[in-house]
């Protein structure tokens, strides 16, 4: 079975820092694209960062210079670092991986970020 699990988040203060991971099995990870989302309360489920299986990445421009999408393709995982966190980053964090030819998409469970003062 597919299977997508988060693990990272938690509580932290504006301008600290956390490590999303997610790790996936069942699929061949390393042909797949992958992305986080994230859903904060009374809004839709919205992109973050993607990275293509050949390492292409591309953000949200309300984090662009603040996050980095990887992947670790040996380990199946994806991360995503999150420096100078805001309270607007607050919200459910969900990863998702694609492959270009399908019309198929997998998630993960999502993790909590929650940054407050």
């Amino acid at each position: 079975q597919v299977q997508l699990v988060e693990s990272g988040g938690g509580l932290v203060q504006p301008g600290g820092s956390l490590r999303l991971s997610c790790a996936v099995s069942g699929i061949d990870f390393s042909t797949y694209t992958a992305g986080w989302y994230r859903q904060a309360p009374g809004n839709r489920r919205a992109l973050v960062a993607t990275i293509t299986s050949g390492g292409s990445t591309n953000y949200v421009d309300s984090v662009k210079g603040r996050f980095t999408i990887s992947r670790d393709n040996a380990k199946n995982t994806v991360y995503l670092q999150m420096n100078n966190l805001k309270p607007e980053d607050t919200a459910v964090y969900y990863c998702n991986s694609n492959h270009p030819r399908s019309l198929f998409e997998y998630w993960g469970q999502g993790t909590q970020v929650t940054v407050s003062s």
